[in-house]
């Protein structure tokens, strides 16, 4: 039986993780080590924008530590990622740079969208548990030094996620310029996140009511499930036991709560912030449990490796999390529906009939997808410039699970598909696109643009759609009655850019059906 071994390490604001996994077999993963290192990158962060030089040299000596350990265990791979105390360093490339120069250690930065999406995976990986909570009314919470995240499900479905720059350390930072007390911390707390939250409540909340809540930091988590002997499954509270908990972070002194709850004294404010936040998030809510399940960033790294070499297969779509994100993007900007779920169908099956010529996989499929159902987002502001209102909108609008490059290419392939394609990346504005990921914008933006030429009147006229890849030419055959000159006249004047990226001719065809 094969087994590998694996290194995820987290490069997070408050502190260094890694943890060491074993995988053996089809979703068999232990975690046989974890190295936690307390580093407080994320108050000189957000204070200054970047580190000062004793910080850098104790940031690598600790990652050199950590590869002599991986180096110990005979680890086969690895993965090292920063999170938002490395992302908003205006420094950041060159503290990289060192960072392998000096350890050997490859640090990629995580996106907040890339690094929710890894936390939200770290829950599916507690299985049986995480799947039965989210058939519920869920929220999940995930508090970061930098901001936070909450994700709504409803029936196991992704209904929105959004991101709030209320993290506990740029919190505490605020409170240490404001020179508050201890017994100011929580007034001044609520303050702060109160007006963020009522108008988060206005615009996605609602009338929603959550039954549970679900936590994800670095904080209240790891207390929790120690306290139920590292069951994570129980460590479930109710309001009147989190009222509990709250009451002995207030009232307890620093040493007295480090003590009585075995953790680190610096830990403690950390702790009364997250604790502050999730209480308040909780009443807005209405939640009536919260489940720390005790998981980090390090679990979801893990989980990803895994997936990717075929070693692990959850059970949770997770592509329909982000296909339901991008609906409820076109249903704030006024999408139409019923027209995205055609345009989906049409460009898949011509994606689908032509895998021999294009040469791209599942994932620019999904990216198809993202476009199809983003395709008239733009119309909400513009009805002119379409193209540039929808890439905007994209760009400016977390999807969960895709990374900035991934946004990239599915805003410029709903941007052109409304206006004239750009060869020059510097023309378009998409510089940071390499040449794969301009040419899957070339081949993309040429399946969307005949597509919607398909379906120009809006009627949804072509039912059962039908395409063939022969030589040259792809034969789409559509079953109607209905008269489709509108839709002939817009498919002859869009297939000419198809053509040219594809070699290949589309040819439509009618059989009508009595």
């Amino acid at each position: 039986m094969s087994v590998k071994t694996f290194a995820a390490i987290d490069v997070g604001s408050f502190e260094l993780t890694m943890k060491i996994f074993e995988f053996s077999g089809k979703n068999r993963m232990r975690e046989i080590d974890c190295v936690s290192k307390h580093l407080d990158l994320g108050s000189d962060t957000y204070a200054q924008g970047r580190i000062g030089n004793d910080k850098m040299d104790e940031l690598c000596r600790i990652l050199k530590d950590f590869a002599d350990i991986c180096r110990s265990y005979r680890v086969e791979a690895y993965r090292a990622y920063g999170t938002s105390a490395i992302r908003e360093m205006e420094n950041s490339t060159v503290v990289r740079d060192q960072i392998k120069q000096r350890t050997g250690i490859s640090l990629d930065i995580l996106n907040n969208s890339e690094q929710r999406f890894l936390d939200y995976k770290s829950i599916a990986s507690k299985g049986e548990s995480f799947r039965k909570i989210i058939e519920e009314k869920t929220a999940i919470l995930d508090i970061g030094g930098g901001s936070i995240q909450i994700s709504l499900f409803d029936n196991d479905t992704l209904v929105s996620t959004q991101n709030l720059r209320l993290g506990v350390l740029r919190i505490q930072e605020y409170l240490n310029h404001a020179g508050a007390s201890r017994s100011q911390m929580e007034g001044l707390t609520d303050e702060m996140v109160t007006a963020q939250l009522s108008n988060y409540k206005k615009l996605y909340l609602k009338d929603r009511e959550i039954q549970n809540l679900i936590i994800v930091d670095d904080y209240i988590t790891p207390w929790a499930v120690k306290r139920t002997g590292n069951d994570s499954a129980k460590a479930v509270m109710d309001a009147s036991e989190f009222d509990g908990y709250m009451k002995l972070l207030r009232t307890g002194g620093v040493s007295q709560t480090a003590l009585s709850m075995g953790i680190q004294e610096e830990k403690v404010p950390l702790m009364f912030i997250s604790a502050i936040l999730t209480r308040r998030i909780a009443e807005l809510m209405g939640a009536q449990h919260i489940w720390a399940p005790g998981v980090t960033l390090c679990d979801g790294i893990a989980y990803e490796y895994a997936e990717q070499i075929g070693m692990f297969h959850g059970e949770h779509d997770f592509e329909k999390d982000i296909v339901a994100c991008a609906l409820n993007i076109s249903k704030r900007y006024m999408g139409s529906k019923k027209r995205a779920e055609t345009l989906e169908k049409i460009t898949t099956a011509i994606f689908d009939s032509m895998k021999k010529i294009h040469g791209m996989g599942k994932r620019e499929r999904l990216y198809l997808r993202l476009a199809a159902i983003l395709h008239d987002c733009g119309k909400y502001i513009s009805m002119v410039n379409t193209g540039e209102t929808a890439y905007n909108i994209i760009m400016s609008t977390e999807i969960i699970g895709l990374s900035h490059v991934e946004r990239e290419i599915v805003a410029s392939v709903v941007r052109f598909n409304h206006s004239k394609f750009l060869y020059d990346g510097r023309q378009m504005g998409t510089g940071g696109l390499d040449r794969a990921a301009f040419l899957t914008v070339a081949k993309l933006t040429a399946i969307l643009r005949i597509s919607t030429g398909l379906d120009r009147s809006h009627k949804q006229k072509l039912k059962g759609l039908r395409a063939v890849l022969k030589e040259n030419q792809l034969i789409l055959t559509v079953d109607t009655q209905e008269d489709i000159t509108l839709e002939k006249s817009f498919f002859e004047y869009r297939k000419e850019f198809f053509k040219e990226v594809f070699s290949v001719e589309p040819i439509l065809k009618q059989r009508k059906v009595f």
